[in-house]
């Protein structure tokens, strides 16, 4: 069975989407190339920012997917709201109660959705 354990995001400038997936990740590149920046996680998901330039087949446009991060509640998801807006991304949700828990909505530079949740009393 194959398990994912890897997102590409084609991005427009891998280098300078590195600096706001540095602090989004909290986390150092494992490699960097002007063309590329890879990331490996705990746990050992990785994420790369590859240029869209790059990639083959040409990537469709972003923002018919998600990229999600659970939180450990209310108070942490804030947290990063604060966090992340201060970065400059872009509000897409606002903070907001959802029928599986607390979320809100931001887009990178790209146009990739970020979604950081905690789930409420009925996790799906």
């Amino acid at each position: 069975m194959a398990i994912p354990n890897y997102v590409l995001l084609a991005v427009a400038a891998p280098q300078k989407s590195a600096e706001i997936y540095t602090k989004i990740l909290d986390a150092q590149p494992v490699e960097s190339s002007e063309t590329f920046v890879l990331y490996v996680l705990p746990g050992g998901f990785k994420v790369g920012l590859w240029s869209a330039d790059e990639m083959h087949p040409i990537p469709r446009p972003a923002g018919g997917s998600e990229l999600s991060f659970s939180l450990a509640d209310e108070d942490a998801v804030r947290e990063t709201y604060e966090a992340w807006t201060r970065l400059g991304l872009k509000v897409e949700q606002e903070l907001t109660h959802m029928d599986f828990g607390y979320t809100f909505v931001v887009s990178d530079p790209d146009g990739h959705r970020l979604r950081p949740f905690a789930l409420g009393d009925n996790p799906r």
